[in-house]
């Protein structure tokens, strides 16, 4: 990305996502454009953090301090390697398309893509854990990435992204959902007396 590998797949996918002739308007009708926005505002800052502190406060309140724990770790880890890499790469977003939102920070990683899959994931796991039939295990996890998915696609389609910024948004949530995840689990392992 820093070298221009990624510009010919972001410039090509971004306009195939724009009606020939008018980069100002996204292919589709009007409403799909609405819909866009109404999922890319799943994974604002405002809307996560909500959903973030009242399951935080719930599993408190139930007495799940370590399901408590990894989902503020989650959140909050991911929203630090975030404005991290933003900082630290500074990539300027999309000029090639007016944007259908105004947006503030830098463009790499997609912020919204990295908190929505670290926390829908989290959530997913957490609830697919106390699933006990299989079938509802899948259903959770995947209604989780399909959340996660379907945010960051909203934001190529709104022109406020390059898709390299998503894909490492994705990659970069993911990624820390499953180190928060798997030490959850170890930390249970090591102390099994503690909730899971």
């Amino acid at each position: 990305m820093t070298e221009g590998d990624t510009r010919v797949f972001d410039l090509r996918l971004l306009l195939a996502l724009r009606a020939p002739g008018d980069a100002a308007n996204p292919n589709g009708p009007p409403w799909l454009e609405v819909v866009g926005r109404d999922f890319t505002a799943l994974g604002g800052t405002s809307v996560l953090t909500f959903l973030v502190v009242t399951v935080v406060l719930y599993l408190a309140l139930a007495r799940k301090r370590a399901e408590a724990l990894t989902l503020s770790a989650s959140a909050l880890g991911a929203l630090a390697l975030e404005s991290g890499l933003k900082d630290g790469y500074g990539r300027p977003r999309p000029d090639l398309v007016p944007h259908a939102m105004r947006v503030f920070t830098a463009s790499f990683p997609s912020g919204h893509a990295t908190l929505s899959a670290a926390v829908f994931l989290t959530v997913g796991a957490l609830l697919a854990r106390v699933q006990p039939d299989r079938r509802l295990k899948v259903y959770v996890s995947s209604v989780a990435t399909l959340l996660a998915l379907i945010v960051g696609l909203s934001r190529v389609y709104l022109g406020v992204h390059w898709p390299t910024d998503v894909l490492a948004g994705w990659t970069l949530g993911a990624a820390w959902a499953a180190v928060c995840w798997a030490t959850a689990l170890w930390l249970e392992r090591v102390n099994p007396r503690a909730p899971p």
